[in-house]
């Protein structure tokens, strides 16, 4: 699993009909503290979540366990919305 933020919507009419109505939201990894680094990506999201939203995500066959992404074609998939983070005794990130 990885951390990440939302970043971003992304929209394609045309796609595996296995993907029909599915969401597809921008991300980009993030540490334990929620600060970005690296190349965004796009995840199936199977949660509801939004811009701004930090998440977990699970990725190749993995992000294929889901109910909503069996049998799809999906690298990524977002399975949780943070509420907060604890780090060493300290709360690193929380949801506002």
């Amino acid at each position: 699993m990885l951390i990440a933020k939302v970043i971003g919507t992304t929209v394609s009419t045309i796609k595996d009909e296995m993907l029909a109505g599915r969401k597809l939201l921008i991300l980009r990894q993030t540490d334990e503290t929620g600060a970005a680094f690296g190349k965004p990506y796009v995840a199936v999201d199977t949660l509801d979540a939004g811009i701004g939203d930090l998440v977990l995500t699970a990725h190749g066959s993995s992000g294929r366990q889901t109910a909503i992404t069996k049998n799809s074609p999906v690298d990524a998939v977002i399975m949780a919305v943070i509420d907060h983070l604890e780090v060493g005794g300290k709360v690193a990130y929380r949801k506002e």
